[in-house]
Parts: C-alpha cells; structure tokens; sequence
C-alpha cells in the first residue's frame, strides 16, 4: 500500500512528465496530489529534495517492473531477449510515457544538481546492471550490453518526439543483438 509520501511523489511525477520542469511547484503536486495546501512542502523542503525524491521514486517503481518483465521473459533465449527489450521500448513510449518524460526531465536538471545527479545516475546504474545479468544468459558481453541500452535509451527518446513512433522497435533490436553476438 502505498504512504502518503509516495501518493505526493507519483503525483509530482505526473506533474513533471505532463507539464515539464517548469509545471513542477510544490502547490502544483500538492494539487494533483489531492492533499493539503503545504503537504508536500512538509516532505521536501526545497525543489532538489522534490526532485531528489521523484528520482528515488522513480527508481522504486522502475525496479518493480522489472522484476516483473524479467519473471515474464521466461527462459533465457536471445529471441526472449529481443522480446524483452521490444517490449520494454514500447512500454515506455505508450503506457509508462508519462514516467519516462518526468524520467528525461529529470536529466536535464540533473545537470545542476550535484544530489539529484548523483540519484538520477545510481538509478541508471542499477537499469545497466539488471540489463547486464539479463543479457548475459545469452551469451552478450557487458560492454555490448552498454551498446544495447545506449540504443534503448535512443530508441525511447525517439518515439517520444515522434520520429519512429508507429515503428515496430524488434526489427532493429534484432539486428543490433544479433551483430553484437556475431
């Protein structure tokens, strides 16, 4: 069940990958949040803890996922691997957009906060690290592991701005692991 703190962090995560860093005040959460003027001032004090908290928050909910997309993947086959990633770019495009937006609007401020930086990047370490164990039972090298999410990441921004978004992303993800295991 979720606290009343992570009912103000999801809901300044909608706020973030609705309406950008500049939608983001505390009175804004507070609002999508359905809580007391001030409550999520009582949490974060200032906007860095805000954001700081976002990040811990999205990363909370991230490794839930993926505990549940790597149970759904079944054995460890490259074919399940593909499928794996293809789904994982899909959802982040479609049913997860929201919290992928808030996630890359979380970069950009990053760049000029040394707390939320260092939050944002152990998030994406532990995203490196799942995908590493999981590509290795397959025979893929964490070095070119490093490759294919360089390339999710690529592939998700894209969709997003609407580049590639009807395109089905298994066609590419299978030639680019296949060329890596070769």
């Amino acid at each position: 069940m979720a606290t009343k703190r992570d009912q103000v962090l999801d809901a300044a995560i909608e706020v973030l990958g609705t309406g950008g860093s500049r939608a983001l005040t505390h009175r804004a959460v507070d609002q999508a949040a359905d809580v007391p003027p001030g409550s999520t001032s009582n949490y974060f004090r200032t906007r860095e803890a805000l954001l700081c908290g976002i990040a811990e928050r999205l990363e909370q909910r991230d490794h839930a996922d993926w505990e549940t997309l790597n149970r759904a993947l079944g054995p460890a086959t490259v074919e399940a691997l593909i499928d794996g990633l293809a789904l994982f770019v899909t959802h982040a495009t479609t049913t997860d957009r929201v919290r992928t937006q808030a996630r890359l609007a979380l970069f950009g401020e990053s760049q000029t906060m040394p707390a939320l930086h260092e939050s944002v990047q152990r998030g994406h370490q532990r995203l490196r690290a799942w995908a590493i164990e999981m590509a290795a039972s397959v025979g893929v090298t964490a070095a070119d592991t490093g490759i294919l999410v360089d390339y999710l990441d690529g592939a998700v921004v894209h969709r997003l701005t609407g580049a590639e978004a009807d395109k089905d992303p298994r066609t590419a993800l299978a030639r680019l692991t296949h060329a890596l295991l070769d």
